[in-house]
């Protein structure tokens, strides 16, 4: 029923979306949509994947990730806290308005909203001033070491459309908003979003003027979202699509025996953790009445003791996974072998520290967790409840479709959650800023979501944020990541290692980040 459902939607698409005879379309499926269309909204890495298609920032990676030029043709430090942009003339809008200093003015006080989620990205950006119609300078509250590869997403929207069509503001994805700008787009980029169906299908056909040259020849994207591993597999298998990014990993071995077929395999740059709400008085879902367990660091320090890493790399992730100690994964700057030592498994440990803490039966709680938006997510969380009921803990799994939990989450609605977070800029304090700073309602915490609260820790993680010493911050990063190891303030479980699969006639950039680039891509 389900494949028949996906060859209708194969059908459905190809009667219209129809390309011209010269027209070079590549078929992409992954397990799960985009979540909004809006560019400020959400900081998800598929929504981003299919978003740098069609929105630019002032600067871009290249395929070794290696900071290039794009809607800024160059910029030069003033100062270390002055950084003036030189813009690219000529550039239209997918609209055909012109791309002006205004529109990144009005792009940076729109991302800054707190309802979104992507501030990360101009983080220590204080202000941005027009000097011309194509020169800005952008005004940084300190010496920032990693500006150029934050702002790689930092993406630009067109004040007009934006104006005329009432999405001068950032959705509010998590109050459940649907606005203009979250169904429709108007970019500078490569490639135009001509079609979404949401879990359906998204379309986006080459930019004929598009400022740059597209390196491969793919002129049209078909983009289908398939949750069912048994049906992404036939999809390939059968020829109806062209390149899967999300393989599952039962499958691995035998794909890449297949003789129309090819498989690239590297590490994702993603963390795979559990999270646990380490603010509220009361748990919500939990027989805890009158204080939160996740509070007491022996709780945390046993959920981590009573996992067994090594039985889901070797299980379900079947080896397809690096078992994580720490929040950043090997291919980010900061990352130590030594820090991501996992320690053996420990349930008599655990269940001595649970007892310590006053819960010698255990407790129960609620995990939330995703259901199509990481390798074998449900199935790592189901392990969990296992592996956890060996402790005492009774654990009560909701495994939800992405768009639905992460706006869940986002709202405060959980005891503990899973989350997968990928370093798109590489650098460890990232993952810090983001996930262990206090929560506040700019990038500091964004994803912060169980609410930790560490003074000392805040205190380090701001000044990493200007320290332009490179030993001296690297020294910094290590300590983030050890009080935050040590303190148990999460879970990780494991970094992510995704191949991708494709027909023999088609050839593009593995990214580390998870996010194809059509513009790399060719179909011979």
């Amino acid at each position: 029923m389900r494949f028949n459902r996906y060859l209708a939607i194969v059908l459905a698409t190809a009667a219209l979306a129809a390309a011209p005879v010269h027209a070079v379309t590549l078929k992409w499926a992954a397990q799960n949509d985009v979540i909004t269309l809006d560019p400020h909204s959400q900081n998800h890495a598929t929504t981003n994947g299919i978003m740098q298609h069609v929105y630019e920032g002032l600067v871009r990676f290249d395929r070794k990730f290696k900071v290039e030029p794009s809607l800024a043709t160059s910029w030069q430090f003033v100062t270390p806290t002055q950084v003036r942009f030189n813009l690219r003339k000529n550039i239209k809008f997918h609209d055909g308005n012109p791309f002006t200093a205004d529109d990144v003015v009005f792009s940076y006080g729109r991302i800054m909203q707190p309802q979104g989620t992507m501030q990360i990205y101009v983080q220590g950006v204080k202000e941005v001033k027009k000097i011309d119609d194509h020169t800005v300078d952008l005004i940084l509250s300190g010496p920032n070491p990693v500006l150029l590869p934050n702002l790689v997403d930092f993406r630009i929207m067109s004040r007009a459309w934006s104006a005329k069509n009432r999405s001068e503001n950032v959705q509010d994805f998590k109050g459940k908003e649907d606005t203009y700008a979250s169904r429709n787009t108007n970019g500078t980029g490569p490639y135009l979003l001509k079609l979404w169906e949401p879990d359906k299908r998204i379309v986006m056909q080459a930019n004929p003027a598009w400022w740059d040259k597209i390196e491969g020849n793919v002129t049209e994207v078909i983009y289908t979202p398939i949750k069912s591993d048994q049906t992404r597999v036939a999809a390939l298998l059968a020829g109806d699509v062209d390149l899967l990014t999300d393989l599952p990993t039962q499958d691995v071995v035998r794909l890449s025996k297949d003789a129309k077929l090819k498989v690239l395999e590297g590490a994702e740059n993603r963390t795979i953790f559990i999270g646990m709400d380490q603010f509220s008085n009361e748990l919500k879902f939990s027989d805890v009445k009158g204080k939160n367990p996740f509070k007491d660091v022996r709780v945390r320090r046993a959920l981590n003791m009573a996992v067994d890493r090594e039985a889901i790399r070797r299980v379900t992730m079947r080896g397809l996974s690096i078992p994580a100690a720490i929040m950043v994964a090997p291919s980010v700057h900061g990352w130590s072998a030594d820090l991501d030592k996992v320690s053996p498994v420990n349930v008599d440990g655990a269940k001595k520290l649970l007892a310590e803490a006053g819960y010698p039966s255990g407790f129960s709680f609620q995990l939330d967790c995703p259901n199509n938006r990481y390798v074998n997510d449900e199935e790592i969380c189901q392990a969990l409840v296992g592996m956890w009921s060996r402790i005492g803990l009774k654990v009560r799994l909701l495994a939800q479709s992405m768009p639905i939990f992460i706006a869940k989450i986002q709202n405060f609605d959980h005891d503990a959650y899973m989350l997968g977070w990928g370093v798109s800029n590489f650098d460890t304090n990232y993952s810090l800023f983001s996930l262990v700073h206090s929560k506040t309602t700019g990038a500091a915490g964004s994803f912060n979501l169980g609410r930790i609260n560490d003074t000392k820790l805040d205190a380090l993680i701001q000044a990493i944020n200007i320290e332009s010493d490179v030993k001296k911050r690297d020294g910094m990063l290590r300590e983030g990541l050890t009080i935050t190891r040590d303190q148990y303030y999460y879970v990780p479980l494991h970094h992510q290692l995704r191949p991708w699969a494709m027909k023999t006639n088609v050839t593009t950039v593995y990214k580390s980040d998870d996010r194809p680039e059509a513009r790399y891509a060719r179909v011979n």
